[in-house]
């Protein structure tokens, strides 16, 4: 399953994780995905989409 939003692109990001005695160890930030129903030129289909986009009105939902 990709984590990718199919609208703007948004994706997984990757840094450290920095403790106390600034050890680093590598972690990933995934994106806010989420499968919803939207509806494309009169057409039904499912999408991956960030919650950034469904919020913003980026993408119709279907009902």
């Amino acid at each position: 399953m990709s984590r990718r939003c199919s609208v703007c692109g948004k994706g997984q990001v990757s840094g450290n994780n920095v403790s106390h005695s600034n050890r680093h160890t590598r972690r990933k930030w995934n994106a806010n995905i989420q499968t919803v129903k939207v509806n494309d030129n009169g057409t039904v289909k499912r999408a991956k989409v960030c919650t950034r986009c469904i919020r913003s009105g980026k993408v119709t939902r279907a009902i």
